[in-house]
């Protein structure tokens, strides 16, 4: 059966995507932990992220990358934060959390109140252009 990401990726359920190639896609947590909170994850359905192969694994990363410098161009934030855990879903996905104190990264704390459709849309645009634009 394939996993929540794998139906998100294919559009079977709706996202708000800021970025995507042939091989990854990056969409906006919808229960962040911060405003700009997104998931990076492979099209490829890999359940643990060190089970990918060498390759998707330094693709994954480089394309997180990309997208944490366009969340910095339009998120108020020190840095954007980086987080693997893996457990919420099986498919492997990073973490990229705007973030100005160290516990802006548990994600076990109290996610921010909840953001309407519209801001979500906007933070996604906002993002996407940055990406687009080579952050």
């Amino acid at each position: 059966m394939p996993s929540i990401f794998s139906r998100i990726i294919k559009g079977e359920i709706p996202s708000y995507k800021v970025a995507e190639d042939d091989s990854f896609y990056a969409f906006l947590d919808i229960n962040p932990t911060t405003k700009g909170h997104t998931l990076v994850v492979p099209k490829q359905e890999v359940d643990y992220i060190f089970d990918l192969n060498d390759d998707t694994l330094s693709g994954l990363t480089l394309f997180a990358k990309k997208v944490a410098k366009a969340i910095e161009k339009v998120v108020a934030c020190h840095r954007v934060g980086v987080a693997v855990i893996g457990l919420e879903v099986p498919h492997a996905h990073i973490h990229l959390i705007p973030i100005n104190e160290e516990k802006d990264m548990c994600l076990g704390r109290p996610l921010v109140p909840a953001l309407s459709p519209e801001e979500m849309q906007e933070i996604t645009n906002s993002i996407a252009k940055a990406f687009n634009e080579g952050a």
